[in-house]
């Protein structure tokens, strides 16, 4: 931490030392205190639904009680299959990141890197991500078909555009030091690449990742509108169908905790392989 001189009234300086508490900016938390803050901010909405369901002031039909979402899940679980729903759940949802993840990270770290490739497919990309997904559902169904590949199609298309131009963010983001010095030292542009803009980009094109993640679970439901006769997405569709809100809402949890594994997983890699990046000074 840096220190500051600070005058007194004999005309001696003293040394005052920056003390960085919780509230200063960028301030750190002991784990004790973040798993705190972490337990309470789950608790706080969970007893808001407590209270409001027990209150009587919602009919049931409309917000059930947690009881009753929870009941419902080990109902689920012990005669409608629920892990086989989960597991083909998260089939689809990694299966359509992993096919937009291969063809995004070659084509952002290219658009990021070379000025013609970013004149060429920058504004195309652009447009093409504000396309929703939802929309390309019956060209995919034409195109595709309606098995498990059109559901590996939704999540693609609805995570493939925001993806490469995200990473192609990160790239661009690199310093030009770094770059100029390797230029200096004669590497060429293929090394520069390799050895410069790849590893100066990677933490955080695995943050990229780790958000493209959160919304390929949120096109999950999309996906499974498909002609679907199975996962988490098409129980909540046909849940609603017959005003099973408690259902919908075990659903809605339980992707939810899902895609929190997955991120805290994200977050796990990261530290893991970019140690340095999670030092403080």
């Amino acid at each position: 931490m840096p220190n500051f001189i600070a005058p007194t009234k004999g005309g001696k300086r003293k040394t005052l030392r920056n003390r960085r508490t919780a509230w200063s900016v960028r301030g750190d938390l002991p784990p004790a205190g973040m798993l705190t803050l972490a337990i309470v901010g789950f608790l706080l909405p969970f007893l808001a639904w407590c209270i409001l369901s027990a209150s009587g002031a919602i009919d049931p039909v409309f917000l059930p009680t947690p009881l009753k979402v929870v009941t419902r899940c080990v109902e689920w679980l012990l005669n409608d299959d629920l892990m086989s729903d989960i597991g083909i759940s998260i089939g689809r949802v990694f299966g359509g990141f992993i096919a937009s993840a291969v063809l995004a990270v070659p084509i952002g770290i290219l658009i990021g890197t070379y000025a013609p490739v970013r004149a060429l497919l920058g504004p195309l990309t652009d447009f093409s991500r504000y396309l929703p997904a939802v929309a390309f559902i019956p060209l995919i169904m034409l195109w595709v078909g309606i098995d498990e590949s059109a559901k590996l199609s939704v999540i693609f298309a609805g995570t493939f555009f925001q993806m490469v131009l995200m990473l192609a963010e990160d790239v661009a983001r690199v310093p030009n030091a770094p770059i100029e010095a390797a230029r200096t030292m004669g590497a060429t542009n293929g090394e520069v690449v390799q050895y410069v803009l790849i590893p100066a980009a990677r933490p955080a094109m695995l943050d990229t990742l780790r958000s493209c993640m959160g919304i390929a679970w949120t096109y999950l439901v999309v996906a499974e509108l498909v002609a679907a006769n199975s996962g988490l997405g098409f129980s909540i569709l046909k849940a609603q169908r017959f005003l099973q809100t408690d259902k919908i809402f075990a659903g809605i949890l339980l992707i939810g905790l899902i895609g929190l594994a997955t991120d805290q997983g994200f977050r796990w890699l990261h530290r893991r392989c970019f140690r340095w990046h999670h030092l403080r000074g």
